[in-house]
């Protein structure tokens, strides 16, 4: 398996599914008629081979789809300029309804050159930032797993917090994880701006320009209503990934940073966070396995799957380790455009395409590994 390999078999997964078919609630179940944005990544670990990265992205704009180039050794994409998500004057994201003009939109410059690709919104894959930046607190003694954290009238220990903020998505966990930040001086907010921001320090210090969870508050808000969320909240799918990896006790060491770069967070805290991801409930994404009661299901991605999913109206997101099915073992990231309003169940997350997706792409590696 060679990187050009990797990355013409995602295009060619991503072109199969045709996501612009996909039928759009907001446009009365008509389809959607352009290309959603898909950042689609993946890295593979080959027994005595170096890994094996690509990370494919799909637009309006690239309905073609574009292929990163990188930095070294799987390091920072190097060849697309990534702009940031957008809201209006009331607080709402506006880019992705129907008849947006995006001529008219002046998405700001993220970081990067070349072709412009609107990151979407990660929804709640921001929680796996949120939960590295409570590790590297507990790591440094400013907090304990087992620490009684009160948020809202209710008492649990920070580990017990972390464990909803990933297997069940909740975002009064991710709130009182982000108060907590706050409180331990991790995120400092003066004269009403952010003043510093420890967590961006480390994803610079990792190599890892993609991620940003910027504008959070005090009291633990992180969304739209509270000048964070969109456009101030951004994980590419490719640094999402490296994120993972950085927490895959079993990854080989990241070839993109020094010989000897210290783990990002230690074991102890990995393997809270690690059983967070194991023990997380919302398949619904890029697997699919709490949806099968449902009429129509498709398969997802077949094998075990350590991760973590996000959607909304507007974004579908998910991020994390497969490990097993005949000692495969590789990690995935998708961001997207794809959310709710694309569902064909009121139970489901999204379109069946992308569990169809993650199939395609299983079954590939499987097939070539």
């Amino acid at each position: 398996m060679t990187p050009d390999a990797l990355a013409q078999a995602l295009l060619a997964a991503v072109r199969e599914q045709r996501f612009e078919t996909t039928a759009d609630s907001l446009q009365g179940g008509a389809p959607l008629g352009w290309h959603p944005s898909i950042d689609l990544a993946v890295a593979v670990f080959l027994r005595g081979a170096p890994p094996v990265c690509a990370d494919v992205l799909f637009s309006r704009e690239h309905p073609g789809g574009l292929t990163a180039s990188f930095d070294g050794r799987c390091g920072a994409v190097a060849n697309i300029g990534f702009h940031a998500d957008v809201r209006d004057a009331a607080g709402d994201s506006y880019a992705w309804l129907p008849g947006a003009d995006w001529s008219r939109i002046a998405f700001p410059a993220w970081f990067g050159h070349g072709p412009r690709f609107v990151a979407p919104y990660p929804a709640s894959l921001l929680k796996t930032m949120v939960a590295v930046g409570v590790g590297r607190l507990v790591d440094q003694g400013r907090s304990e797993w087992a620490l009684p954290l009160a948020y809202k009238g209710e008492t649990r220990p920070v580990a017990d917090w972390l464990f909803d903020m990933i297997t069940v998505s909740s975002n009064e966990a991710t709130s009182a994880l982000v108060a907590h930040l706050h409180e331990r001086g991790a995120i400092v907010r003066e004269g009403g701006r952010e003043a510093r921001n420890e967590l961006h320090a480390l994803f610079n210090a990792e190599g890892l320009p993609g991620l940003r969870l910027a504008n959070t508050q005090p009291d633990g808000g992180w969304g739209n209503g509270a000048g964070s969320g969109v456009g101030q909240i951004q994980m590419t799918a490719w640094d999402a990934l490296r994120l993972m990896w950085r927490l895959d006790a079993d990854a080989p060491p990241p070839p993109w940073l020094p010989e000897g770069t210290p783990p990002i967070v230690s074991a102890s805290s990995r393997a809270v966070i690690r059983r967070a991801l194991d023990a997380q409930r919302l398949n619904e994404i890029l697997s699919s396995s709490a949806l099968t009661r449902l009429p129509g299901w498709v398969e997802g991605i077949p094998a075990r799957f350590a991760h973590k999913t996000g959607t909304t109206q507007n974004y579908a997101s998910d991020a994390g380790i497969v490990h097993g099915d005949g000692g495969l073992h590789y990690l995935i990231a998708v961001t997207t455009s794809l959310g709710s309003r694309y569902r064909p169940h009121p139970e489901a997350s999204t379109t069946w395409r992308l569990p169809a997706l993650g199939a395609a792409v299983h079954a590939w590696l499987k097939a070539n590994s």
